[in-house]
Protein backbone atom coordinates (compact mmCIF):
# COMPACT_ATOMS: atom_id res chain seq x y z
CA UNK A 1 0.00 0.00 0.00
CA UNK A 2 1.15 3.60 -0.63
CA UNK A 3 2.47 5.21 2.27
CA UNK A 4 0.47 8.75 2.99
CA UNK A 5 1.62 12.21 3.30
CA UNK A 6 2.72 14.24 6.08
CA UNK A 7 0.29 16.61 7.88
CA UNK A 8 3.54 18.31 8.27
CA UNK A 9 4.30 19.24 4.36
CA UNK A 10 1.01 21.03 4.52
CA UNK A 11 1.23 23.16 7.35
CA UNK A 12 2.55 26.84 6.78
CA UNK A 13 1.56 27.57 2.98
CA UNK A 14 -0.53 30.22 1.82
CA UNK A 15 -4.14 29.00 0.74
CA UNK A 16 -5.74 30.68 -2.80
CA UNK A 17 -8.60 30.20 -5.06
CA UNK A 18 -8.12 29.87 -8.16
CA UNK A 19 -8.17 33.70 -9.40
CA UNK A 20 -6.03 34.51 -6.80
CA UNK A 21 -3.35 32.35 -7.70
CA UNK A 22 -3.70 33.22 -11.05
CA UNK A 23 -3.36 36.70 -10.34
CA UNK A 24 -0.31 35.86 -8.68
CA UNK A 25 1.91 33.99 -10.96
CA UNK A 26 0.73 36.15 -13.80
CA UNK A 27 2.39 39.06 -11.56
CA UNK A 28 5.08 37.25 -10.58
CA UNK A 29 6.05 35.90 -13.42
CA UNK A 30 4.97 38.77 -15.77
CA UNK A 31 7.62 40.83 -13.98
CA UNK A 32 10.27 38.59 -14.54
CA UNK A 33 9.73 37.98 -18.13
CA UNK A 34 9.07 41.54 -19.32
CA UNK A 35 12.15 42.43 -17.31
CA UNK A 36 14.55 40.49 -19.07
CA UNK A 37 15.23 37.67 -17.18
CA UNK A 38 14.72 33.84 -17.05
CA UNK A 39 11.88 31.91 -15.54
CA UNK A 40 14.10 29.66 -13.32
CA UNK A 41 14.77 32.63 -11.41
CA UNK A 42 11.16 31.81 -10.04
CA UNK A 43 10.92 28.27 -7.76
CA UNK A 44 8.60 25.95 -9.24
CA UNK A 45 5.35 25.98 -8.11
CA UNK A 46 3.12 23.20 -6.05
CA UNK A 47 -0.39 23.15 -6.08
CA UNK A 48 -2.47 21.15 -3.23
CA UNK A 49 -6.42 20.42 -3.11
CA UNK A 50 -8.96 18.39 -2.86
CA UNK A 51 -10.15 16.51 -6.14
CA UNK A 52 -11.94 18.46 -8.46
CA UNK A 53 -11.30 21.82 -7.30
CA UNK A 54 -9.43 23.43 -10.25
CA UNK A 55 -6.08 23.13 -10.16
CA UNK A 56 -5.48 22.07 -13.81
CA UNK A 57 -7.75 24.77 -14.81
CA UNK A 58 -6.20 26.93 -13.02
CA UNK A 59 -2.99 26.57 -14.75
CA UNK A 60 -4.78 26.83 -18.21
CA UNK A 61 -5.85 30.36 -16.95
CA UNK A 62 -2.34 31.05 -16.25
CA UNK A 63 -1.29 30.19 -19.39
CA UNK A 64 -4.16 32.66 -21.04
CA UNK A 65 -3.20 35.33 -18.38
CA UNK A 66 0.00 35.33 -18.67
CA UNK A 67 0.10 35.31 -22.92
CA UNK A 68 -1.39 38.82 -21.92
CA UNK A 69 0.81 40.08 -19.51
CA UNK A 70 4.02 39.61 -21.58
CA UNK A 71 2.71 39.41 -25.23
CA UNK A 72 4.29 35.97 -26.02
CA UNK A 73 2.21 33.02 -26.53
CA UNK A 74 2.06 30.16 -24.00
CA UNK A 75 1.64 26.69 -24.61
CA UNK A 76 1.11 23.93 -21.66
CA UNK A 77 2.49 20.38 -21.63
CA UNK A 78 0.19 18.22 -19.13
CA UNK A 79 2.37 15.29 -17.42
CA UNK A 80 0.58 13.09 -15.80
CA UNK A 81 3.26 11.43 -13.50
CA UNK A 82 0.96 9.21 -11.75
CA UNK A 83 1.31 7.02 -15.81
CA UNK A 84 5.17 7.66 -15.57
CA UNK A 85 7.85 4.92 -14.72
CA UNK A 86 11.25 6.96 -14.35
CA UNK A 87 12.57 5.26 -17.28
CA UNK A 88 10.19 7.34 -18.87
CA UNK A 89 11.53 10.56 -18.31
CA UNK A 90 15.00 10.05 -18.75
CA UNK A 91 14.73 8.20 -21.93
CA UNK A 92 14.91 4.78 -24.21
CA UNK A 93 18.47 3.73 -24.05
CA UNK A 94 20.22 3.25 -27.65
CA UNK A 95 23.74 3.08 -29.03
CA UNK A 96 25.68 5.81 -30.31
CA UNK A 97 26.82 5.55 -33.95
CA UNK A 98 29.99 4.02 -33.15
CA UNK A 99 28.62 1.68 -30.40
CA UNK A 100 30.62 2.28 -27.65
CA UNK A 101 28.63 4.69 -25.58
CA UNK A 102 25.07 4.43 -24.62
CA UNK A 103 23.14 7.52 -25.61
CA UNK A 104 19.54 8.18 -24.27
CA UNK A 105 16.49 9.69 -26.63
CA UNK A 106 14.63 12.41 -25.76
CA UNK A 107 10.94 11.65 -24.26
CA UNK A 108 8.69 13.47 -25.98
CA UNK A 109 8.09 15.84 -22.60
CA UNK A 110 11.20 17.94 -23.61
CA UNK A 111 10.64 18.61 -27.09
CA UNK A 112 10.14 22.15 -26.41
CA UNK A 113 9.91 25.28 -29.10
CA UNK A 114 12.66 27.36 -27.18
CA UNK A 115 11.19 30.11 -29.33
CA UNK A 116 11.99 33.66 -27.45
CA UNK A 117 8.18 34.68 -28.19
CA UNK A 118 7.11 31.86 -26.59
CA UNK A 119 6.53 30.43 -22.85
CA UNK A 120 6.46 26.76 -22.04
CA UNK A 121 4.60 25.78 -19.03
CA UNK A 122 5.52 22.05 -17.66
CA UNK A 123 2.52 21.33 -15.45
CA UNK A 124 3.17 18.24 -13.74
CA UNK A 125 -0.20 17.02 -12.71
CA UNK A 126 -0.78 14.11 -9.79
CA UNK A 127 2.54 14.86 -8.47
CA UNK A 128 1.65 13.10 -5.24
CA UNK A 129 0.48 9.80 -6.83
CA UNK A 130 3.52 9.12 -8.30
CA UNK A 131 6.07 6.07 -7.00
CA UNK A 132 8.95 7.96 -4.84
CA UNK A 133 11.08 6.59 -7.93
CA UNK A 134 9.08 9.15 -10.58
CA UNK A 135 8.94 11.59 -7.87
CA UNK A 136 13.23 11.09 -7.40
CA UNK A 137 13.34 11.56 -10.93
CA UNK A 138 11.29 14.81 -10.68
CA UNK A 139 13.76 16.30 -8.42
CA UNK A 140 16.22 17.59 -11.44
CA UNK A 141 13.05 18.40 -13.60
CA UNK A 142 11.65 20.94 -10.74
CA UNK A 143 15.28 22.19 -9.69
CA UNK A 144 17.67 22.23 -12.49
CA UNK A 145 15.05 21.52 -15.09
CA UNK A 146 16.63 18.40 -16.91
CA UNK A 147 17.00 14.72 -16.44
CA UNK A 148 19.94 13.33 -17.08
CA UNK A 149 21.27 15.10 -20.51
CA UNK A 150 18.15 15.93 -21.20
CA UNK A 151 17.10 20.05 -20.45
CA UNK A 152 13.89 21.67 -20.57
CA UNK A 153 13.97 25.08 -22.50
CA UNK A 154 14.66 28.39 -21.33
CA UNK A 155 11.47 29.41 -21.82
CA UNK A 156 10.15 26.36 -19.56
CA UNK A 157 7.95 27.15 -16.13
CA UNK A 158 7.52 24.14 -14.21
CA UNK A 159 4.21 23.43 -11.78
CA UNK A 160 3.48 20.41 -9.96
CA UNK A 161 -0.20 19.74 -8.90
CA UNK A 162 -0.98 16.55 -6.08
CA UNK A 163 -3.96 16.26 -3.81
CA UNK A 164 -3.83 17.08 0.29
CA UNK A 165 -4.05 14.53 2.75
CA UNK A 166 -6.92 15.17 4.37
CA UNK A 167 -8.58 14.30 0.91
CA UNK A 168 -8.10 10.76 1.63
CA UNK A 169 -6.49 10.39 -2.06
CA UNK A 170 -3.63 7.67 -2.60
CA UNK A 171 -0.73 9.55 -2.57
CA UNK A 172 2.49 8.39 -1.70
CA UNK A 173 4.54 10.46 0.88
CA UNK A 174 6.31 13.43 -1.10
CA UNK A 175 10.13 13.34 0.25
CA UNK A 176 11.55 16.47 2.23
CA UNK A 177 14.10 16.78 -0.93
CA UNK A 178 11.34 17.58 -3.95
CA UNK A 179 9.33 19.47 -1.18
CA UNK A 180 11.83 21.98 -0.22
CA UNK A 181 12.34 22.44 -4.25
CA UNK A 182 8.97 23.75 -4.78
CA UNK A 183 6.87 26.78 -3.94
CA UNK A 184 3.41 25.42 -2.21
CA UNK A 185 -0.32 26.97 -2.41
CA UNK A 186 -3.25 24.97 -1.18
CA UNK A 187 -6.00 25.99 -3.75
CA UNK A 188 -9.49 25.99 -1.94
CA UNK A 189 -13.02 25.99 -3.29
CA UNK A 190 -14.53 29.07 -3.72
CA UNK A 191 -18.10 30.28 -5.76
CA UNK A 192 -17.12 33.99 -7.03
CA UNK A 193 -13.62 32.67 -8.48
CA UNK A 194 -15.42 29.62 -9.85
CA UNK A 195 -18.33 32.16 -11.46
CA UNK A 196 -16.02 34.59 -13.01
CA UNK A 197 -14.48 31.62 -14.90
CA UNK A 198 -17.58 29.68 -15.66
CA UNK A 199 -19.41 33.26 -17.58
CA UNK A 200 -16.19 33.59 -19.35
CA UNK A 201 -16.22 29.83 -20.56
CA UNK A 202 -19.68 29.23 -20.95
CA UNK A 203 -20.88 27.08 -18.32
CA UNK A 204 -24.36 26.24 -18.63
CA UNK A 205 -26.51 29.10 -17.38
CA UNK A 206 -28.58 26.78 -14.89
CA UNK A 207 -25.87 25.55 -13.58
CA UNK A 208 -24.42 28.79 -12.89
CA UNK A 209 -28.15 29.91 -11.52
CA UNK A 210 -28.42 27.02 -9.33
CA UNK A 211 -24.76 27.45 -7.65
CA UNK A 212 -25.65 31.51 -7.46
CA UNK A 213 -28.77 30.23 -5.29
CA UNK A 214 -26.88 27.46 -3.56
CA UNK A 215 -23.16 27.96 -3.91
CA UNK A 216 -22.66 25.48 -0.93
CA UNK A 217 -23.28 22.51 -3.79
CA UNK A 218 -20.61 23.93 -5.90
CA UNK A 219 -17.67 21.50 -3.56
CA UNK A 220 -19.67 18.64 -1.23
CA UNK A 221 -16.67 16.76 -1.49
CA UNK A 222 -16.11 14.33 1.89
CA UNK A 223 -12.96 13.03 2.05
CA UNK A 224 -14.35 10.32 4.69
CA UNK A 225 -17.07 9.05 2.39
CA UNK A 226 -18.00 6.40 0.38
CA UNK A 227 -19.14 8.45 -2.62
CA UNK A 228 -18.36 7.86 -6.03
CA UNK A 229 -19.85 10.83 -7.78
CA UNK A 230 -19.72 14.44 -5.61
CA UNK A 231 -20.31 17.66 -6.65
CA UNK A 232 -16.50 19.76 -7.28
CA UNK A 233 -16.05 22.13 -10.22
CA UNK A 234 -15.05 19.89 -12.06
CA UNK A 235 -17.94 17.47 -12.32
CA UNK A 236 -20.86 20.64 -12.66
CA UNK A 237 -18.77 21.48 -15.94
CA UNK A 238 -19.01 17.81 -16.38
CA UNK A 239 -22.55 18.47 -16.31
CA UNK A 240 -22.54 21.39 -18.14
CA UNK A 241 -21.30 19.36 -21.03
CA UNK A 242 -23.99 17.60 -20.89
CA UNK A 243 -26.37 20.14 -21.20
CA UNK A 244 -24.77 21.79 -23.61
CA UNK A 245 -24.10 18.69 -26.08
CA UNK A 246 -26.01 15.81 -25.10
CA UNK A 247 -28.94 15.86 -23.63
CA UNK A 248 -31.27 19.47 -22.72
CA UNK A 249 -33.95 17.79 -20.20
CA UNK A 250 -32.73 16.97 -17.45
CA UNK A 251 -36.27 15.03 -16.66
CA UNK A 252 -35.59 11.50 -15.48
CA UNK A 253 -38.82 9.80 -15.89
CA UNK A 254 -38.41 6.84 -18.10
CA UNK A 255 -34.62 7.34 -17.91
CA UNK A 256 -34.99 9.31 -21.20
CA UNK A 257 -33.38 12.90 -19.77
CA UNK A 258 -30.22 13.80 -18.53
CA UNK A 259 -30.93 12.97 -15.06
CA UNK A 260 -28.90 9.54 -14.53
CA UNK A 261 -25.90 11.11 -16.09
CA UNK A 262 -26.05 14.59 -13.92
CA UNK A 263 -26.64 12.07 -10.58
CA UNK A 264 -23.68 10.11 -12.13
CA UNK A 265 -21.36 13.22 -11.84
CA UNK A 266 -21.99 15.18 -8.52
CA UNK A 267 -24.58 12.57 -7.07
CA UNK A 268 -27.91 12.17 -6.15
CA UNK A 269 -29.01 14.12 -3.59
CA UNK A 270 -27.35 17.47 -5.65
CA UNK A 271 -28.79 16.25 -9.21
CA UNK A 272 -32.06 16.16 -6.98
CA UNK A 273 -32.18 19.86 -5.91
CA UNK A 274 -30.46 20.64 -9.53
CA UNK A 275 -33.67 19.25 -11.37
CA UNK A 276 -36.07 20.98 -9.19
CA UNK A 277 -33.88 24.24 -10.11
CA UNK A 278 -34.51 23.65 -13.70
CA UNK A 279 -38.44 23.74 -13.24
CA UNK A 280 -38.14 27.02 -12.51
CA UNK A 281 -35.40 28.13 -14.92
CA UNK A 282 -38.00 26.65 -17.54
CA UNK A 283 -40.64 29.09 -16.65
CA UNK A 284 -38.91 32.31 -16.80
CA UNK A 285 -39.65 34.68 -19.13
CA UNK A 286 -38.48 35.06 -22.75
CA UNK A 287 -34.86 36.14 -22.50
CA UNK A 288 -35.24 37.54 -26.38
CA UNK A 289 -37.98 40.00 -25.54
CA UNK A 290 -35.16 41.60 -23.05
CA UNK A 291 -32.63 42.26 -25.22
CA UNK A 292 -35.13 43.34 -27.45
CA UNK A 293 -36.07 45.52 -25.05
CA UNK A 294 -39.65 44.50 -24.94
CA UNK A 295 -41.51 44.64 -21.58
CA UNK A 296 -41.53 41.21 -19.63
CA UNK A 297 -42.81 40.39 -16.53
CA UNK A 298 -40.10 40.19 -13.51
CA UNK A 299 -40.79 37.38 -11.24
CA UNK A 300 -40.99 37.56 -7.35
CA UNK A 301 -40.07 34.14 -5.76
CA UNK A 302 -35.94 34.45 -5.08
CA UNK A 303 -35.19 31.37 -6.62
CA UNK A 304 -36.85 32.46 -10.13
CA UNK A 305 -34.71 35.74 -9.81
CA UNK A 306 -31.74 33.95 -9.35
CA UNK A 307 -32.68 31.62 -12.49
CA UNK A 308 -33.40 34.65 -14.32
CA UNK A 309 -30.23 36.75 -13.73
CA UNK A 310 -27.94 33.77 -14.86
CA UNK A 311 -29.76 33.34 -17.85
CA UNK A 312 -29.81 37.20 -18.76
CA UNK A 313 -26.23 36.85 -17.70
CA UNK A 314 -25.11 33.70 -20.28
CA UNK A 315 -27.00 35.41 -23.14
CA UNK A 316 -25.25 38.91 -22.63
CA UNK A 317 -22.16 37.14 -22.99
CA UNK A 318 -23.09 35.56 -26.25
CA UNK A 319 -23.78 39.35 -27.39
CA UNK A 320 -21.77 41.20 -25.34
CA UNK A 321 -20.55 43.31 -27.93
CA UNK A 322 -23.89 44.43 -29.78
CA UNK A 323 -24.31 47.24 -27.62
CA UNK A 324 -27.57 48.00 -27.97
CA UNK A 325 -28.88 44.79 -27.10
CA UNK A 326 -26.71 44.69 -24.03
CA UNK A 327 -28.47 48.40 -22.95
CA UNK A 328 -31.54 46.79 -23.35
CA UNK A 329 -31.04 44.33 -20.92
CA UNK A 330 -29.09 47.08 -18.41
CA UNK A 331 -32.08 49.09 -18.45
CA UNK A 332 -34.24 45.70 -17.89
CA UNK A 333 -31.63 45.79 -14.55
CA UNK A 334 -33.56 49.10 -13.44
CA UNK A 335 -36.45 46.90 -12.86
CA UNK A 336 -35.06 43.77 -10.92
CA UNK A 337 -34.10 44.18 -7.06
CA UNK A 338 -30.92 46.21 -6.71
CA UNK A 339 -29.09 43.20 -5.08
CA UNK A 340 -29.75 41.14 -8.25
CA UNK A 341 -29.06 43.52 -10.54
CA UNK A 342 -25.36 43.97 -9.01
CA UNK A 343 -24.71 40.01 -9.55
CA UNK A 344 -26.34 40.81 -12.71
CA UNK A 345 -24.21 43.67 -13.95
CA UNK A 346 -21.12 42.58 -12.02
CA UNK A 347 -21.15 39.09 -13.97
CA UNK A 348 -21.17 41.62 -16.73
CA UNK A 349 -18.08 43.33 -15.81
CA UNK A 350 -16.56 39.98 -15.96
CA UNK A 351 -16.72 39.33 -19.47
CA UNK A 352 -13.18 40.48 -20.57
CA UNK A 353 -10.76 42.58 -18.33
CA UNK A 354 -11.71 45.92 -20.14
CA UNK A 355 -15.46 44.99 -20.91
CA UNK A 356 -16.71 47.83 -17.86
CA UNK A 357 -15.16 50.52 -19.69
CA UNK A 358 -17.73 49.23 -22.25
CA UNK A 359 -20.49 49.13 -20.10
CA UNK A 360 -19.69 52.77 -18.73
CA UNK A 361 -20.17 53.99 -22.24
CA UNK A 362 -24.10 53.26 -21.35
CA UNK A 363 -26.15 55.70 -20.34
CA UNK A 364 -28.67 52.86 -18.70
CA UNK A 365 -25.36 51.16 -16.58
CA UNK A 366 -24.44 54.95 -15.45
CA UNK A 367 -27.32 55.62 -13.81
CA UNK A 368 -27.87 52.47 -12.14
CA UNK A 369 -24.11 52.61 -11.12
CA UNK A 370 -24.78 56.02 -9.71
CA UNK A 371 -28.01 55.47 -7.45
CA UNK A 372 -26.49 51.76 -6.52
CA UNK A 373 -22.79 51.53 -7.30
CA UNK A 374 -22.02 50.63 -3.59
CA UNK A 375 -23.44 46.99 -3.85
CA UNK A 376 -20.71 45.92 -6.21
CA UNK A 377 -18.12 45.65 -3.43
CA UNK A 378 -15.77 45.79 -6.36
CA UNK A 379 -12.46 46.13 -7.07
CA UNK A 380 -11.50 47.22 -10.07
Amino acid sequence: MPQKRNDDILSGMSSLTVNQLVELLSEAYGNVINGGGAVNLLPSVMLWGPPGVGKSQGVRQFAKRLEATVSKRASVTDVRLLLFNPIDLRGIPTANADKTLAVWLKPQIFQMDDDKDLVNILFLDEISAAPPSVQAAAYQITLDRTVGEHKLPDNCIVIAAGNRVTDKSVAYKMPKALANRLCHFEIKDDFESWKVWAVRAGINPRVVGFLDFRPTFLMNFEPGGDELAFATPRSWEMVSNILNYAAGDIDSRGLGGAFPMIAGCVGIGAAAEFRTWCAVFDKLPSISDIFAGRPVTVPDATDALYALVSSVVAHAKTVMHDMTAVENSVKFAHRLPPDFAAIMLRDYMAFAPDYRNELMRLRAFSDWLGKYGSLFNYEG
